[in-house]
């Protein structure tokens, strides 16, 4: 298990603040069970406890290209509740959990609502960014089995994107996953 505290930032260590995993909220994750970017997790490679990291990740190496296919106008009907549209949670900025046709959980964030469509983004938050991480590692050890049986089932990593506190773009990380933005989400 690896425990890291980081500040993840867009371009350089000069750009953007998008995400900080603090000691208060690490991100944590089993090193080796492909939960997180690989160029990321290969950064972190013989690292030991205490020593401060910076990586830099090509858009290709994170999150890739925006995807311009990602980009979709669904019909108003799609979210209409008993005939009702959830103006607080269906508006220009928010985030919408969602669910394909073949049931795979993905985020969309709203672009453009009119009487007719609600036009969707679908491509992660961070998709067409180079990212910038530099942190520390706060310690590297064994997993135990709990922690093996419970990742192996799905359960992810802990911070950031997923726990609702301080994650990219305010918690929206933009796939079901549960790790940081060094998350493969």
């Amino acid at each position: 298990m690896v425990t890291l505290t980081y500040d993840l930032r867009i371009d350089d260590e000069q750009g953007e603040m998008v995400e900080q995993a603090t000691v208060e909220n690490p991100l944590q994750f089993l090193y080796g069970a492909g939960v997180m970017l690989p160029k990321f997790e290969t950064q972190l490679e013989g690292l030991k406890q205490d020593e401060p990291f910076s990586i830099k990740l090509a858009k290709q190496d994170a999150y890739g290209e925006l995807n311009k296919d990602a980009i979709v106008e669904l019909p108003i009907s799609v979210f209409l509740v008993e005939g009702e549209l959830d103006k607080e949670l269906v508006k220009v900025g928010n985030t919408v959990p969602m669910m394909s046709s073949n049931g795979q959980r993905m985020n969309g964030t709203v672009l453009e609502v009119t009487d007719e469509i609600v036009k969707m983004d679908f491509n992660h938050p961070l998709a067409g960014e180079d990212l910038f991480f530099s942190g520390k590692v706060v310690e590297v050890r064994e997993a135990s089995d709990e922690e093996i049986a419970q990742i192996l089932s799905g359960g992810g990593g802990s911070c950031g994107c997923g726990s609702g506190e301080g994650g990219c773009e305010s918690g929206s990380c933009g796939s079901d996953s549960q790790g940081g933005c060094g998350c493969g989400c």
